[in-house]
């Protein structure tokens, strides 16, 4: 794992993407820029555990490196289950096929480059959305939840994990100072935030809470239930 120092020195802060840049440090950019990141992975895998159905599909929509993924694989013990990892960086998908080929599980599972928006599921018993919602385009979410909800077979779920924003203008902004104070506590200077901060404007959307369950609750999920929360990053599960 590569330190991310992309943003240490001042730049021309382009809009953000999963370059291959960002590949080399995303490990340590992630774990030291979301609160709770390095929690809800063994959660994640509980999850899995106990919801996964045998001869069923499992999706990680969004997959990135595989960190979900290889949770998920670690934790499934049923038989006949497949798995589904798709992203559309192809350096993302490169190193995720070899994150995946050195895991030592033996549930199968195929990495594929591709748009989300436009994955076939079906006979899914879990889908995953691990921080990916927020980088798709707000009028194109509804149907994608709809898809999701559709490929997932009865008593399956679909567990979402998002950075939020709140009804109150005044939360929003105190929750914000106190992300920036951890990635502060986490070694990254003021020129880091701003710069990082400028790069993701316009390219994470974020939505409230209340705005995530509306969505999965109109699609017919029969619950969606907030298991998590740090700060202004939280997951949510939805179960059909």
């Amino acid at each position: 794992m590569s330190s991310d120092n992309i943003f240490s020195k001042k730049r021309d802060v382009t809009p953000f993407q999963f370059d291959a840049e960002v590949v080399k440090v995303f490990q340590d950019m992630i774990g030291r820029s979301v609160p709770g990141y390095e929690l809800t992975l063994p959660l994640i895998g509980l999850i899995a555990a106990r919801y996964v159905r045998p001869n069923s599909h499992v999706y990680d929509l969004g997959c990135s490196l595989g960190a979900a993924s290889v949770i998920m694989r670690n934790h499934i013990k049923q038989d006949g289950v497949h798995m589904v990892g798709i992203d559309n960086s192809q350096a993302m998908v490169d190193q995720c096929r070899i994150n995946i080929a050195n895991d030592a599980s033996d549930v199968p599972m195929e990495i594929l480059l591709g748009d989300i928006r436009e994955a076939d599921i079906q006979n899914a018993s879990m889908v995953v959305l691990n921080f990916t919602l927020q980088f798709i385009d707000p009028a194109d979410r509804d149907s994608l939840i709809q898809r999701i909800y559709a490929g997932l077979n009865p008593g399956g779920v679909f567990v979402v994990s998002e950075k939020v924003v709140f009804d109150s203008e005044q939360q929003t902004d105190r929750f914000i100072d106190l992300h920036h104070d951890f990635k502060r506590a986490n070694g990254y200077s003021e020129l880091e935030v701003a710069q990082k901060r400028t790069a993701i404007m316009n390219v994470l959307i974020p939505e409230t809470i209340a705005d995530h369950q509306k969505r999965m609750l109109g699609a017919g999920f029969k619950s969606a239930e907030l298991w998590f929360q740090a700060l202004n990053f939280c997951s949510m599960l939805a179960i059909k």
